[in-house]
């Protein structure tokens, strides 16, 4: 089977030269293709120079954007996905795709405590994988792996949700887990990653935040709603259960807050149809 290999790049010139000549060696029959996000230095340069297929855009569009554009142009029935960076080590490619080879749908690199960013970095992805190991019943080691591999098929099929910004690697892992192709993950080690991330804790920790809801809502928005609800029916009735012993009579906050569970159940039951009906897609 054809595999490609995709690297979003955004001025990544120097991690390119140390991660091109890795994958020639590891993979020297696979399409390398290096998606240039409006990079400001010689990145397009510097992967054409090492033989990849460059697929330049005039200004930035986003991690995700580089992923679907890289997909969409692959022809590969094998997608690889790696940072540009020199993180990744493109001797582990060869585990993930054995991984495929034993039936799963997707392989991705799962990095151990001591290869993440910071100690904050983390800590979120340890919540996140929690948070998400809990929505699916499932183990999931590290949602926000960008190493990755899967079947070309399965992953444009999910193309339509992924995210123009970093959250690429948390929708499409859950958007499998939802559809039931199987996922595994395998232990890698990561390198520190050469020049400047481009991740802001400030400006990006809002976004962050946003990925938590994302991947309940993505998954089973009722996971999310119905504890909320119950939250509010039980405070209602507790509510009127003391002003009613206090006061003789039933209260509007009591109203309120009864009346919120029922309007969070509710729009929690239709989020859950609209989620059913957003992964009937047509099978590519």
């Amino acid at each position: 089977m054809r595999v490609s290999i995709i690297l979003p790049a955004k001025n990544e010139a120097d991690g390119l030269r140390q991660t091109l000549p890795g994958l020639k060696a590891t993979m020297p029959d696979a399409e390398v293709i290096v998606v240039d996000d409006g990079s400001t230095d010689a990145t397009a340069a510097v992967a054409a120079e090492f033989g990849a297929r460059v697929l330049s855009s005039p200004y930035a569009m986003g991690n995700g954007a580089a992923i679907k554009r890289g997909a969409r142009a692959a022809s590969g029935d094998i997608l690889v996905f790696m940072d540009a960076d020199g993180q990744h080590d493109a001797a582990d490619i060869p585990k993930l795709l054995e991984r495929l080879e034993a039936g799963y749908d997707m392989a991705v690199g799962a990095r151990s405590s001591g290869g993440q960013a910071s100690v904050g970095r983390g800590l979120a992805n340890g919540l996140y994988n929690r948070l998400a190991s809990w929505m699916t019943g499932h183990r999931v080691a590290d949602l926000t792996s960008g190493f990755r591999a899967a079947r070309a098929e399965r992953f444009r099929e999910f193309l339509h949700l992924l995210p123009n910004g970093f959250s690429y690697p948390t929708t499409s892992t859950m958007a499998f887990f939802r559809s039931a192709y199987p996922v595994a993950y395998v232990p890698i080690n990561v390198a520190r990653r050469i020049g400047r991330s481009h991740i802001r804790p400030l400006r990006d920790g809002a976004r962050f935040l946003i990925i938590i809801f994302r991947i309940a809502t993505l998954y089973s928005p009722l996971k999310l709603f119905a504890p909320a609800s119950l939250g509010f029916g039980v405070l209602g009735v507790a509510y009127y259960a003391w002003s009613f012993a206090t006061y003789g009579r039933f209260t509007n906050m009591s109203a309120l807050l009864i009346s919120a569970a029922v309007i969070v159940f509710l729009i929690g039951l239709v989020s859950e149809q609209i989620t059913a009906l957003t992964y009937k897609q047509d099978r590519y």
